[in-house]
């Protein structure tokens, strides 16, 4: 046995234990850390097998990533424990089952993979690594299905915005080609106004209140002959 199957052993028994600790924590967070160490198990695994492009992709985008995300998520809301664990041990016949199917089918696919599994004669001769080999073949001979799986996410990122997006009536929003185009006269405008003097309004306000007493004081009858 050599020092690499040692390190697979090593690798995919830690990646089992915190999977199993993934599903039987008791603690959300404790959860999501356990699927990070996971996470990072197989990155190992990835790069035994010179996959050195998966194994980053998979620390970075899922571990730097998604699994923040999840612990933000899992971190805000206040979630009740222990009704989610009720009936857990009534599942477990059922769910032990699937996982067992689910990992006996993976390892057909995966055994059948790598038994099959042979390096380009080009990249065999120019002793080049795995994210270089997968770049050529990216861009060389599987071009346009790349080109069509970019064009297929960014029309489900639009959709999705489309979707998502509501107008509320009570927003404050401005046109930037309203305010691109104005100008500076029609932002300030210096109105010139007469002067006024003081006393003379003074005199005007108290006849006016004058008048409005006399009109509001009521008027005595006259006297019959």
């Amino acid at each position: 046995m050599t020092f690499t199957d040692i390190l697979f052993y090593v690798f995919a028994a830690v990646m089992v234990l915190a999977g199993l600790r993934v599903i039987t924590a008791k603690n959300p967070v404790h959860a999501a850390l356990f699927l990070v160490l996971a996470f990072f198990n197989a990155a190992g695994i990835w790069l035994l097998l010179k996959a050195e492009f998966l194994a980053i992709v998979l620390v970075l985008v899922y571990v730097g990533a998604v699994m923040v995300l999840f612990l933000f998520v899992v971190m805000m809301l206040d979630i009740n424990i222990d009704r989610m664990r009720e009936g857990f041990w009534g599942f477990l016949p059922l769910a032990a089952g699937v996982g067992a199917l689910i990992v006996l089918e993976m390892g057909a696919v995966l055994w059948h993979g790598y038994s099959n599994f042979q390096q380009t004669p080009e990249a065999a001769a120019l002793n080049i690594g795995g994210t270089k080999e997968l770049g050529l073949q990216i861009y060389t001979r599987y071009i346009y299905g790349f080109e069509i799986a970019a064009v297929v996410l960014l029309v489900a990122i639009i959709a999705a915005v489309a979707l998502t997006l509501r107008r509320r009536k009570d927003s404050k929003a401005i046109d930037p080609a309203d305010a691109v185009r104005v100008k500076r006269n029609d932002r300030l405008k210096i109105i010139k106004v007469a002067t006024v003097n003081q006393p003379a309004i003074d005199a005007a306000n108290v006849a006016k209140a004058a008048a409005a007493a006399a009109a509001a004081a009521p008027t005595e009858p006259k006297e019959s002959k």
